[in-house]
């Protein structure tokens, strides 16, 4: 249970849609990504979200992420 509390889900669903997801309940395809901003900028050089969804991810997915893991540093 800890390990899941460390990390944030990206999720890809049936209505072709993006979002964050820290519960783990949302259906659809997911990446998970720890939460430090070394992290998210490793992910996005390396284009880790695409090649796990095999699609282009938006930019307000990589907004999001970067405004979550901000608060969660506070």
């Amino acid at each position: 249970m800890k390990k899941k509390l460390s990390v944030v889900r990206v999720y890809y669903n049936k209505a072709q849609e993006f979002g964050l997801c820290c519960t783990g309940k949302e259906p659809g395809r997911a990446a998970y990504l720890c939460k430090s901003s070394d992290c998210l900028k490793k992910a996005q050089k390396s284009k880790g979200l695409e090649r796990s969804f095999k699609r282009a991810v938006p930019p307000e997915i990589y907004t999001q992420l970067t405004t979550y893991m901000e608060a969660e540093t506070l």
